[in-house]
């Protein structure tokens, strides 16, 4: 069941470190061409798949990108410059999204799969996904777009994305379903590190204030399950400074953002107070224990900030499987 897509390739545009490629490498789908701009992305992504993904999409020859039946893009989120005469293909130049889009025009793939942060759905007033919209029906491809949440999916880390899905018209007239939320009871404290190093970011001599009426014995009975657990605050609170219980979900892990707990949030754990690991990072992003990560911390929170969770991929194509489009 696992590799029924044996017969099917797929290229990984804005690769990361390849979230999209292990998802399809599950299935059995062969990777025929990768780029990222980004080189500490590209150093990772060797190291685990062993091909250096091409660099700037923008000064890569559409010739040399071999045909496909699955195109797979993070790409980022960039405003256009909608001037309302073409409301389409010619209003994505100068964004990276254009790019995509010559290569979807060009090589004709089956299915366009792609992934941006949850508020691409209202940037610029829909404007711009109703853009992407108008350019892959243009290309005459059916688009299905949703938001949807890697906390609904077996993963503990509250992670909201949009969804986008492109079916080429004259493959598939029928409309594609998404996955439903599997509603399954997960917490972060099941996919931390048993054995933590001594250089573990831990933060000493940092009390907690709890929040109002609260406390946490009577949290850990009355929270919704699946959700972010917040305890309380240190410092002055913001947003790196908030504490949350691992028998919660972890927040989103983020390539920025600064504070006490910046990139992954802060959480108690055996009764301290500490960021997350990178391991810790690649856990509740789908990735498998022997995927090898940077060398250096700081950049992997910087690419697990960035990247696609595998599960919710692989439930993306699993029902593309069930509703015969692969």
């Amino acid at each position: 069941k696992k590799l029924r897509l044996k017969n099917y390739t797929f290229i990984d545009l804005f690769c990361g470190i390849g979230g999209f490629r292990l998802a399809l490498n599950s299935f059995g789908a062969k990777c025929l061409f990768s780029s990222d701009f980004d080189k500490n992305c590209q150093k990772v992504y060797q190291l685990n798949f062993r091909e250096k993904p091409h660099g700037d999409i923008t000064k890569i020859n559409i010739n040399t990108i071999p045909n496909h039946d699955l195109l797979c893009a993070g790409f980022p989120c960039q405003p256009f410059s909608i001037s309302g005469k073409q409301g389409g293909f010619e209003d994505t130049r100068g964004t990276l999204f254009f790019d995509v889009a010559r290569i979807i025009k060009t090589k004709k793939p089956k299915i366009v799969l792609l992934e941006n942060v949850a508020n691409f759905s209202s940037h610029d007033h829909g404007k711009t996904l109703n853009t992407v919209k108008k350019v892959l029906t243009d290309l005459k491809y059916n688009f299905f777009c949703k938001i949807l949440n890697s906390s609904d999916f077996g993963i503990p880390q509250s992670r909201k994305r949009t969804y986008m899905i492109g079916i080429k018209k004259s493959y598939s007239k029928n409309k594609f379903v998404f996955p439903k939320p599997i509603n399954k009871d997960v917490k972060l404290l099941d996919f931390l590190e048993i054995k933590i190093k001594s250089s573990s970011p831990v933060f000493k001599n940092k009390k907690i204030v709890l929040k109002k009426n609260t406390n946490k014995t009577n949290n850990l009975f009355n929270f919704l399950p699946n959700k972010p657990l917040r305890l309380g605050i240190i410092n002055k609170g913001g947003q790196g400074d908030r504490v949350y219980d691992p028998t919660g979900h972890a927040i989103t892990l983020s390539a920025h953002g600064g504070g006490t707990g910046s990139k992954t949030g802060l959480y108690l754990i055996n009764n301290k107070i500490r960021k997350l690991l990178p391991r810790e990072c690649a856990n509740i992003s789908g990735f498998p224990n022997n995927f090898k990560l940077s060398d250096n911390p700081n950049v992997s929170y910087k690419q697990f900030g960035n990247t696609v969770v595998v599960d919710v991929i692989q439930y993306l194509v699993r029902e593309l499987i069930n509703q015969k489009f692969l």
